[in-house]
């Protein structure tokens, strides 16, 4: 199962327990499924849970059943034909018979459990969300361009501060930033997807976070490897030029170490001597060799 069918799924597991909210959530299937008509009432979808809940859904909101039912393989399609169940739908939301264009009724939307049932509703029927483990990403698609007006004002009111667009003559919703992902899917009551989400992102953190500290530790590896060879040729011209021997003892015991211990880190390479030297002050020798060595 996809994850936007694991959080439909897991939406469907709210109880239908009151009258409110059904109408609520029923609204928002309405307004965003398929067809929401004069004429019909149809929705499509592909997610069982949502095809199990759906008709119970509309016998608490409006006491009707549905004309048409799945008859089963592939998507689900619902649909209402029946003028006077139509008309108990509409009435139910004061919806005008002879009206073209729909709108939020927000009267039906007054209590805090109303609206998230609201929001419960859209998603089931026209929203889609992205697999947090490869993006982010969560829409919400109607062909009523109104209502997606409407939808965005009540949503900022919820704190929500969602991002609007067209797209195919239709309008879309949308998030893209995990946490307002968490905060949405929380809202219409799917909080363990809203926990896998930024389980998600953790996760996705954490990894790069670690992916910066190996390739930080590989470029100090490569720039103390660099180090080393450049001092010990250094070292090695010394001691063609039969300059090692004259040099300082503290300069000389450095050379020999480092000729012997070419893979050693400066830490390392200081606690070789007898007794252990700082790595500063066994960096400032190294240093030294470097530069007679140079010298011609």
């Amino acid at each position: 199962m996809s994850f936007a069918g694991e959080v439909k799924t897991e939406l469907c597991r709210t109880p239908l327990s009151r009258r409110c909210c059904a109408l609520a959530e029923a609204y928002g299937v309405l307004l965003y499924c398929n067809t929401f008509q004069t004429g019909e009432v149809r929705i499509v979808t592909e997610c069982a849970a949502f095809a199990q809940r759906l008709p119970g859904l509309f016998k608490k909101a409006f006491r009707v059943s549905f004309d048409r039912l799945p008859e089963g393989g592939g998507k689900a399609v619902f649909s209402i034909t029946d003028p006077e169940k139509l008309s108990a739908v509409r009435q139910a939301y004061g919806l005008d018979q002879g009206a073209v264009a729909l709108h939020v009724n927000f009267a039906v939307l007054e209590e805090t459990c109303c609206r998230a049932a609201f929001l419960r509703g859209a998603f089931l029927a026209g929203g889609s969300v992205t697999d947090p483990r490869k993006g982010y990403h969560l829409e919400l698609s109607t062909s009523h361009h109104s209502v997606s007006r409407e939808v965005v004002a009540l949503m900022r009111e919820l704190d929500l501060e969602p991002k609007c667009v067209q797209r195919k003559g239709n309008a879309v919703i949308y998030f893209k930033q995990s946490d307002r992902i968490e905060d949405f899917l929380t809202c219409a009551g799917a909080p363990l997807s809203a926990m896998e989400v930024m389980n998600a992102k953790l996760e996705r953190d954490l990894r790069g976070s670690v992916n910066r500290r190996v390739n930080c530790d590989a470029a100090n590896l490569d720039k103390a490897v660099e180090a080393a060879l450049i001092q010990v040729e250094a070292i090695r011209r010394l001691e063609e030029r039969g300059e090692l021997i004259a040099l300082p003892d503290k300069l000389r015991q450095a050379a020999v170490l480092r000729l012997a211990h070419p893979e050693d880190t400066l830490s390392q390479l200081a606690e070789r001597f007898d007794p252990p030297i700082t790595k500063s002050a066994l960096n400032h020798r190294l240093r030294k060799l470097v530069e007679l060595g140079r010298e011609s």
